[in-house]
């Protein structure tokens, strides 16, 4: 019997371990995935402004590996600073912003688009005017910046995609759905188009804004 007893011993010393292999890596991750939320809801009073959905969304997200962002986008006012991936998966859009693809990518000539949630990144649009600036850090290496300076803010129809169109200067459109507390799906796009400071001239063109 004392084989047996060993046997015993050794089945349940597998088990033990198997469930440690299971529930450690699993707590861990649960833990792990609070203190990123917690640190994410601290980082920016602009965050509390956030869908509780948009929250669990992005929650989902910290276990997925994503690809390395294109670019880092920043718009000091409202406090959004969030990583630029290319797309607009569900996947993208609850991990950060994404690039429109058929448009200009970060530091290229043309019309730039970017789509973001307006429950969650983007929710800050609200509350930018003309002559606030938004900034695109394309390299993260050599820190270098493209500083944009918004000059329209306008409301349009999903079906309007005239606001990819390439445009001559440098142009950074920002996409996100409209009115921003509609409740389900929104009927129309919030739009904020931006030109690179260096592009601008003195004074931004005020005449071409709209909004409701």
């Amino acid at each position: 019997m004392h084989w047996q007893r060993k046997v015993g011993v050794a089945m349940m010393a597998a088990g033990v371990l198997l469930l440690a292999a299971f529930v450690v890596p699993t707590v861990y991750g649960r833990a792990m995935s609070s203190l990123a939320v917690a640190a994410f809801r601290a980082q920016s009073s602009n965050n509390s402004l956030w869908d509780s959905a948009r929250i669990r969304a992005y929650k989902k997200t910290l276990g997925v590996e994503m690809s390395r962002p294109e670019a880092v986008l920043r718009v000091p006012k409202v406090g959004i600073e969030v990583p630029v991936f290319e797309g607009t998966s569900d996947l993208v859009l609850n991990r950060g912003v994404g690039h429109v693809s058929g448009t200009a990518m970060p530091g290229e000539n043309g019309n730039m688009a970017i789509s973001g949630h307006r429950d969650g990144f983007f929710r800050g649009l609200k509350d930018l005017h003309m002559g606030d600036r938004v900034e695109v850090q394309r390299d993260a290496e050599t820190g270098q910046v493209d500083t944009y300076v918004i000059d329209k803010i306008k409301i349009v129809l999903p079906q309007d995609v005239s606001v990819l169109k390439p445009t001559e200067k440098t142009t950074l459109t920002l996409i996100t759905c409209y009115p921003f507390y509609y409740v389900g799906a929104a009927p129309e796009r919030y739009i904020v188009q931006a030109s690179l400071l260096n592009d601008t001239h003195a004074a931004v063109d005020r005449g071409g804004s709209s909004s409701r």
